[in-house]
């Protein structure tokens, strides 16, 4: 069977955020799907299979996580689309049935795709008690980014404040469904970016993920009134890094980036 890794939002091998993708005839049981996801042991390894023509979308797709299956993905449905297209299995938009509902990528003549997903919807709130201890800095203000995600969107002062995080994971597991993303105003908006952020989920077996497509559904709406436009760039700023252009168009935000595969091989289970 073949299996392929492949780097999401990046042009180069070794950054971005890594996705294993295998494409099947159909779902087998949920155990092996998450045998395979475990053993992949990336943020997400998605699998997708073809649905009968004339339906609403044209492949299924699942993400699971070293640990669980989650309900929304965007790098590794990035990648997806890009294994896809790089192999010549479909050509132009593709329609994918997901527990989110049904998500479009659509290729670009430069080589990049973008995303269509749901826009999240952002609540303010204020911030619970501890979260400040947890993550070692003061926030600016706290946002709830609603069940489709599960995240504490939280911005902190700076980019400085950004880059220097290191949260105690084990308490930030008990401010949201799945984890945080910290966020702040770009230092330098001539260096290519808007807004920076990292992403923390300890719920889903993850401590840093190296860049969050979903993340950017409430990272968008966020940023878009503050900085005056709604297409906007975001430097996740993990270890790997990864640039998301965002667009955002009311109740949907488009993901918009590149993918490199780098491992393409055989599994034997």
């Amino acid at each position: 069977m073949r299996i392929r890794i492949v780097d999401a939002f990046t042009d180069r091998p070794f950054a971005g955020n890594p996705a294993g993708v295998l494409l099947l005839d159909a779902f087998p049981d949920d155990a092996w799907l998450q045998n395979v996801a475990t053993e992949v042991n990336h943020a997400e390894t998605a699998f997708a299979h073809p649905l009968p023509g004339g339906g609403d979308a044209d492949w299924a797709l699942r993400w699971f996580t070293p640990t669980t299956e989650v309900d929304m993905c965007g790098h590794a449905t990035l990648a997806t689309a890009h294994v896809l297209h790089a192999t010549g299995t479909t050509r132009g938009p593709v329609r994918f049935a997901t527990r989110s509902g049904v998500l479009v990528a659509t290729p670009h003549e430069d080589g990049s795709l973008s995303l269509d997903f749901p826009t999240a919807p952002l609540t303010e709130e204020r911030a619970p008690a501890g979260l400040a201890e947890a993550l070692g800095v003061q926030p600016l203000s706290v946002h709830d980014t609603g069940p489709s995600i599960g995240d504490l969107l939280v911005e902190l002062p700076d980019e400085k404040a950004v880059l220097g995080l290191a949260p105690d994971l084990r308490a930030l597991a008990a401010h949201s469904t799945r984890g945080v993303i910290a966020t702040a105003r770009a230092e330098d908006p001539a260096r290519g970016y808007d807004f920076v952020s990292r992403c923390f989920f300890p719920n889903v077996g993850i401590d840093e993920d190296p860049v969050t497509g979903s993340a950017h559904t409430a990272l968008a709406p966020f940023w878009a009134p503050r900085l005056g436009r709604t297409d906007l760039t975001g430097l996740q700023a993990s270890a790997r890094t990864g640039l998301v252009r965002v667009g955002l168009r009311g109740e949907r935000t488009l993901l918009t980036g590149r993918a490199v595969t780098v491992i393409d091989g055989e599994l034997h289970a």
